[in-house]
């Protein structure tokens, strides 16, 4: 049965000596706000993340399939879903359609998750997903850096080149020859807000279920372990996966259930009660320890339950913090 309560939910992204985001458009420089300065994590590179740990952590399982993979014709999917429903697989009538779109569901968890625009090729429609993800956005500036490298080799091409022509060139080339220059590009440090949200209207649409709820914020707090590169060393989600559940206030079920669906709260009332400050005596931020952290747990609003998971496989903790928090406070004014 697909999730019955509405969440949303926060995190932090500490990014160390390296490249969070690359603008292709700018020579894969950080993307940033020109007029802040603040660093951006595109929504597309966080559900990319998602994407690739379900598939490395539930590749066997049935229904955790990825549609969007790297170097795939997504049409293929399509028709791969159109044919497991039992219907041609370009078939355009619109039962074959929804039939296509409803088995895409079953089949692929980011199209459960993130929706997906199917209505390309065999033609499978468009589906919606219940689960939305912000632009993650630094909470100071940072400092976009272009740095220049050296490599003591060289990939010279030889058209038709055997094994013997490349060691003549070797062989024959001068010294400065043998070497190339590169460029890398980073900031030494950022802190990055991600904010989330879970319809459970939608999810009643795809199919989105607990065990997928769970499976997202298990790759939430373990997408950048396996995320490792020259380029990313250092991302590591920092605080807890901070939740926002919608439970609903009345006495009589039936209207309590239509609140936990639809929402007790407006979210930015919920994000504010979550507050990340760089400390006044640190001019330039190094680590996310320079900064304050806390959330006040005595005005989360009637309705709404908040709770904190700390990393992939830990129970959440509701309506408290974690006994082993080391960074965040309560603020129970």
């Amino acid at each position: 049965m697909a999730i019955q309560n509405r969440y949303e939910f926060i995190y932090y992204v500490a990014c160390s000596n390296c490249n969070p985001n690359g603008d292709p458009d700018m020579g894969n420089m950080p993307r940033i706000d020109p007029q802040t300065m603040q660093g951006y994590i595109t929504d597309g590179a966080t559900k990319r993340r998602i994407r690739n740990y379900v598939e490395l952590a539930y590749r066997d399982k049935p229904g955790m399939g990825i549609i969007i993979q790297q170097a795939t014709n997504i049409n293929r999917h399509i028709a791969e879903a159109k044919r497991a429903a039992g219907v041609e697989d370009c078939a355009k009538a619109k039962e074959a359609v929804y039939a296509g779109r409803k088995k895409a569901c079953e089949l692929f968890y980011d199209v459960r998750a993130f929706g997906a625009v199917m209505s390309t090729g065999p033609n499978a429609g468009q589906v919606r997903g219940p689960v939305q993800i912000t632009f993650g956005k630094s909470l100071d500036p940072v400092l976009p850096l272009d740095v220049s490298i050296t490599r003591v080799a060289t990939a010279e091409n030889i058209k038709d080149g055997t094994l013997e022509d490349y060691e003549k060139w070797e062989q024959s080339a001068q010294e400065d020859k043998l070497r190339t220059m590169g460029r890398k590009q980073l900031i030494p440090f950022g802190l990055y807000e991600v904010r989330g949200f879970i319809s459970a209207n939608l999810a009643a649409e795809t199919g989105f279920d607990d065990a997928d709820l769970s499976a997202l914020f298990e790759a939430i707090l373990n997408m950048y372990e396996h995320d490792r590169s020259a380029s990313k060393g250092e991302m590591e989600v920092v605080s807890p996966l901070i939740l926002f559940k919608h439970v609903g206030t009345d006495t009589d079920e039936v209207q309590r259930v239509r609140q936990a669906k639809l929402g007790c709260a407006p979210a930015h009332r919920l994000f504010d009660l979550v507050k990340v400050r760089k400390k006044p005596e640190i001019a330039v931020p190094r680590s996310y320890r320079d900064y304050d952290a806390s959330v006040a747990l005595g005005k989360v609003p009637q309705g709404v339950e908040i709770g904190f998971k700390r990393d992939a496989f830990s129970p959440i903790v509701w309506n408290k913090l974690p006994e082993d928090e080391d960074w965040f406070v309560a603020d129970n004014g």
